[in-house]
């Protein structure tokens, strides 16, 4: 481990993250956290002391901690608000694209009535892989792989094959049924609860931990544990929220509780 004391070397590791930043022109948010921790130095100096005391001599384990914090920038109140729009849009979305599969199948369905019993024909589309075929005209492994194969199946009498709307239809009761994930383990822990507020972001961070932990190779330690105290300075500080705003220790281990009651692990 460097010479440097705890409070030193790790903003050393914040202004090196800026630099990089700002030469590379990438991630200003993560930067103005870094500028947050440095510009509220006495509340991080327990912080420093306490990943200095259980993560040392490993100095990377030290910088993986402090780049967690820094993206945690991407999880923040205003981050995690737009989340959780997204995902009630994607919601509201699914349900107009079954209510428009379920006009739309009608209207084919009527159309093909028409079509036998009208006297009067369209010249539109009726075989599903005539639609396949043409929408993957602009797409160059489907026409130098796949096409020909496809051409092959046509063999098959239409009795074979569902209709159009019948596929639609499907597409329909797709949209109906599914059920809506997030992608990853952080953005899960950030928009699963029922209401909003810091501990979304805390358990962001929580989650972004967990990621660390996993797979190989081991970035930071298994038995790593940072203290309640420790991770209020740092919501308080990266967030830049005052006296009024911020949150303590309690509040921290309030949310340590309710996750491991949730999915029996914890930060």
């Amino acid at each position: 481990m460097t010479k440097l004391d705890p409070t030193e070397f790790c903003e050393a590791i914040l202004r090196s993250e800026i630099a990089y930043n700002t030469e590379n022109n990438v991630v200003p948010s993560e930067s103005a956290v870094a500028e947050r921790l440095l510009g509220r130095r006495i509340e991080m100096i327990p912080v420093y002391t306490e990943l200095h005391r259980k993560l040392a001599p490993d100095e990377q384990a030290i910088r993986v901690f402090l780049s967690v914090i820094l993206s945690a920038t991407f999880w923040d109140l205003e981050a995690i608000a737009e989340a959780r729009g997204a995902r009630a849009r994607l919601e509201e979305v699914n349900a107009e694209i079954a209510d428009t599969a379920a006009e739309l199948v009608q209207l084919l369905r009527e159309r093909e009535k028409l079509h036998n019993q009208s006297g009067f024909y369209s010249n539109t589309e009726y075989h599903p892989l005539n639609l396949i075929d043409r929408a993957g005209e602009d797409v160059y492994l489907y026409k130098s792989y796949v096409r020909e194969l496809l051409k092959a199946m046509r063999t098959y009498d239409l009795k074979y094959w569902p209709r159009i709307a019948d596929c639609i239809a499907v597409l329909g009761r797709d949209a109906e049924d599914a059920e809506i994930e997030a992608s990853d383990e952080i953005t899960e822990a950030a928009t699963n609860a029922s209401r909003k507020g810091l501990a979304d972001y805390l358990k962001a961070i929580f989650a972004a931990i967990e990621t660390r932990r996993q797979g190989l190779p081991i970035l930071l330690p298994l038995d790593f544990k940072l203290s309640d105290a420790s991770f209020a300075a740092l919501v308080n500080c990266s967030l830049d929220l005052g006296a009024d705003d911020g949150v303590g220790a309690d509040f921290v281990k309030g949310v340590r509780q309710r996750e491991r009651a949730r999915n029996g692990a914890g930060a």
